[in-house]
């Protein structure tokens, strides 16, 4: 079989509201009902770009106002509104959107932010491998819905390539000690944190986002109700594999969280122990300063100052209560 990419053409006279693939071309011909056709797609998919006026206007035109959803979940006695977040990777950028979805048993519409809206490029794949998909409005939006969840789990890999990536800098981070031995304070670190605090934001997305793909996948498995079986049981798949990446998504933000928490605890420690040097050293010099502080004192006699071994005597007193300390901090283990 031979098939042309999935990109999506505008049909006659429609704005941005139907735009869908050509149809491929194939050598045998396939059982009625069991071939990808695009004009059944433009019966029940209208596509919207949320920055062209003449598409809405045209969708308003056709019963669908996006405008009465207000961004929240919504019931008319036609359609039912399903705000989403579509998180998906550009580049090495990870893009967070808003789409609205407007379901009815005839068509389902789709507010988008671009007239080519790249992650429906997989939906459309899956409906050339399932033509069943486009008979009917639901089966449209379960292929939309299975690509958002797939776009999704792609950034959640990413955000675990991210943290792969780092897994040298972590181990150093938190041993304390780089590869030339040189201990690690903060401002080594601050790359790292930084790319740990980034790959903790693309989690969290994705875990808004997986929440609202769940919302939208659950109304559409009630809309369908029994009247699809098998396509009821594609949605029941869908809405555990959005769960999965959920959970996925999930256990990367614990393991985010945890990597921070060792890093920081880690540089805490190193700061603890360079407070602990300070403190050690101000014990150890305190009473030699006590003792220095006396004979800077101005009285008129000091009788250790006519002794012919005075001097001595004071340098001598003055190391052994230097030491006293430092053996008493020894002996309790604060030098380790």
């Amino acid at each position: 079989m031979t098939t042309t990419p999935p990109t999506l053409l505008e049909s006659p006279g429609a704005h941005d509201a139907h735009r869908v693939p050509p149809t491929p071309t194939t050598r045998s011909s396939p059982a009625p009902g069991q071939r990808f056709d695009p004009r059944t797609l433009r019966r029940h998919w209208l596509q919207v770009a949320s920055q062209d006026p003449g598409a809405l206007q045209h969708a308003r035109d056709e019963g669908v106002d996006f405008a009465v959803a207000g961004g929240r979940v919504w019931e008319t006695d036609e359609h039912v509104y399903l705000p989403v977040v579509a998180t998906y990777r550009q580049g090495e950028r990870v893009a967070r959107e808003t789409l609205v979805f407007a379901l009815s048993p005839d068509r389902v519409a789709t507010l988008q932010p671009t007239r080519h809206y790249p992650i429906f490029d997989k939906a459309i794949a899956r409906m050339r491998r399932t033509p069943r998909l486009v008979q009917s409005s639901y089966g449209v939006m379960y292929a939309l819905v299975y690509a958002l969840n797939e776009a999704a789990e792609r950034v959640i890999h990413h955000a675990s390539d991210l943290l792969e990536e780092m897994s040298d800098q972590i181990e150093e981070a938190t041993l304390g000690y780089d590869r030339r031995g040189r201990e690690i304070g903060v401002t080594d670190m601050q790359g790292t944190i930084s790319r740990m605090n980034r790959a903790e934001e693309i989690v969290s997305s994705t875990q808004e986002s997986q929440l609202s793909l769940e919302r939208a996948a659950r109304h559409l498995r009630s809309e369908i109700a029994d009247t699809d079986p098998v396509l009821a049981g594609l949605v029941e798949t869908l809405i555990a594999d959005i769960d999965g990446v959920k959970e996925h998504a999930s256990f990367e933000h614990d393991k985010v969280r945890y990597l921070q928490q060792a890093i920081m605890t880690s540089l805490d420690v190193k700061q603890n122990q360079i407070v602990k040097v300070f403190t050690i050293i101000t014990a150890v010099f305190l009473p030699p300063t006590l003792i220095t502080s006396f004979y800077g004192m101005n009285f008129t006699r000091m009788p250790e100052l006519e002794w012919e071994l005075g001097f001595p005597w004071i340098v001598l007193v003055t190391l052994v209560a230097a030491v006293i300390p430092l053996v008493y901090i020894k002996r309790r283990g604060w030098l380790r």
